[in-house]
C-alpha cells in the first residue's frame, strides 16, 4: 500500500467512525495530512474540546493525550502510539512538587504544561511557550518557582523582571543539545539566514536568536517573514513543514541532532489502527484527578486567554 493510498483509507474510515485526528507539529507530514488539527499540545486540546466528534486520536506524546482528556473527559481518547512519552514530563512527580512546596512556602508554583497530569493536581497554574510571559505578568504572585524547564524560565524571568524566580533544573533533551557554537556553524553556513529558536535551547543558544518563542510562533514568524532564508532552532520535522509551506523561501535545521525520537515513533500506521480501533492506548482519567488537574489549567485560561 502506498502513502496516498492509506491516506485516503485513513480519511474514509475516520468521516465513518466519527474520530478528530490531532498532530502534534513535531509529527511527520504524512501524517499531518490526514489530521483535522495541527498545532501545539495546548492549542490541540483546546480544538478537541470543541470538535463535534466523540473519539480523537492524538498523534504525539502521553501528557499531551491526558491534556486533551483533561479538557473533553466525556470523549474517548487514544494515544496513537502509547510508547510516545516525554523526557522532560518525567523529571519531576507529584512528590517532589509537594516537598518543593515545603521548601519554597512563599512562591507560586509554575508549571511548563510538558508535565504529567498527576504532577499538574500539586501546582498552581500552567503554563505554554506562548503563554508563559503574559501569564507571568498577569500572576498576583511575585516568588515564582518555575518548574520543570529552566530554560524556558530564564527566558520569562527576562521579560518579566518584577518577578522573583526559583528553578529546579530540567528542561528538554532535545533542544538542549544545540550549543552557541553550533548556531554559530550554521549561521556561517547560511549568513543570509535568519535564526529562529524555541525558548527551551539554552540561554547561550536563545541570545543569538532573530526571534524566539513556540513552535507555532516560529512557524508564523517565518511564513509572514520577508526573508527568504531561515535556521530553526526546534525539532528538525518544522523545517520540513515549512519547505511544504513555503516552497519559495529555504529552511535549515540549526543541526541534524536536533529531532524527537518519542515524536518520531508515532506513524501513519500507527494512526490508521487507532482510527479503526485495532491499536492506540485509550487515555482513562479518574473524576478527581480530573477535577484537581483542572483547577492549574482553568488558572492559566484565566491569566492568559
Amino acid at each position: 500500500m502506498t502513502t496516498k493510498e492509506l491516506q485516503d483509507l485513513i480519511m474514509e474510515e475516520k468521516k465513518k467512525r466519527n474520530v478528530c485526528i490531532l498532530a502534534h507539529a513535531y509529527l511527520s507530514h504524512d501524517i499531518w495530512e490526514v489530521a483535522d488539527y495541527v498545532g501545539d499540545s495546548y492549542g490541540l486540546s483546546l480544538q478537541a474540546a470543541k470538535a463535534p466528534q466523540e473519539t480523537v486520536v492524538m498523534g504525539g506524546v502521553r501528557f499531551m493525550a491526558e491534556t486533551v482528556k483533561l479538557l473533553s473527559p466525556e470523549k474517548k481518547v487514544l494515544l496513537a502510539n502509547p510508547l510516545a512519552g516525554c523526557p522532560m514530563a518525567d523529571q519531576i512527580t507529584r512528590e517532589k512538587v509537594l516537598e518543593l512546596k515545603k521548601q519554597y512556602p512563599n512562591h507560586c508554583v509554575v508549571a511548563y504544561i510538558n508535565t504529567t497530569t498527576d504532577l499538574k493536581r500539586a501546582v498552581d497554574v500552567v503554563v505554554t511557550s506562548s503563554s508563559a510571559v503574559t501569564i507571568m505578568k498577569n500572576l498576583p504572585d511575585k516568588n515564582i518557582l518555575f518548574i520543570p524547564d529552566c530554560n524556558l524560565g530564564d527566558w520569562v524571568q527576562k521579560q518579566c523582571p518584577e518577578k522573583n524566580f526559583s528553578f529546579i533544573h530540567g528542561g528538554c533533551p532535545t533542544h538542549m543539545k544545540i550549543h552557541a557554537s553550533t548556531v554559530e556553524k550554521a549561521k556561517a553556513l547560511h549568513p543570509d539566514a535568519l535564526f529562529a529558536v524555541h525558548p527551551e535551547c539554552i540561554k547561550e543558544v536563545v541570545a543569538l536568536a532573530d526571534y524566539v518563542g513556540s513552535t507555532t510562533g516560529i512557524m508564523k514568524f517565518c511564513k509572514e517573514s520577508d526573508a527568504k532564508e531561515f535556521i530553526i532552532g526546534t525539532e528538525q520535522s518544522i523545517v520540513q513543514h515549512l519547505q511544504m509551506e513555503c516552497p519559495d523561501k529555504f529552511f535549515y535545521p540549526v543541526s541534524t541532532d536536533l529531532v524527537c525520537h518519542n515524536m518520531k515513533m508515532t506513524t501513519l500506521v500507527d494512526v490508521y489502527h487507532s482510527v479503526v480501533g485495532m491499536g492506540g492506548e485509550e487515555i482513562f482519567l479518574s473524576d478527581e484527578t480530573i477535577r484537581e488537574a483542572r483547577t492549574c489549567i482553568d488558572r492559566m485560561i484565566e491569566l492568559g486567554g
